[in-house]
């Protein structure tokens, strides 16, 4: 398991609460447990190349939507499968992305 800070607050959009794309965003966070569970898919297939692809997407999506504080940890695990680092390392870099992936919320803190 990772060595992660324990956050108590949720991950929010800087998109959330646009009249444009408010609802979008919704939709890509009601979406976000099916991409975080390709990740593990990919992962548990010693699939590397699907990993990559799911990875880079999701970080692309991530930034797309306005989660930018998901992108240092998507680059990570994206750098992480590219480069062949460790199995420890790239498996602790998907616990990081699905630990705050889980954290993600549409709107906006009350």
């Amino acid at each position: 398991m990772s060595e992660l800070t324990v956050r108590s607050e949720y991950v929010y959009s800087t998109l959330g609460l646009d009249p444009d794309l408010g609802d979008l965003v919704e939709m890509f966070v009601q979406e976000i447990p099916r991409r975080v569970a390709k990740l593990q898919e990919c992962w548990d297939e010693a699939d590397m190349e699907g990993l990559e692809r799911a990875a880079h997407q999701l970080k692309g999506a991530a930034g797309s939507y306005g989660f930018e504080e998901l992108t240092p940890a998507l680059t990570r695990l994206d750098y992480s499968v590219r480069t062949l680092r460790s199995e420890a390392e790239i498996l602790s870099a998907i616990e990081e992305v699905a630990a705050l992936c889980a954290l993600a919320r549409g709107g906006a803190p009350e």
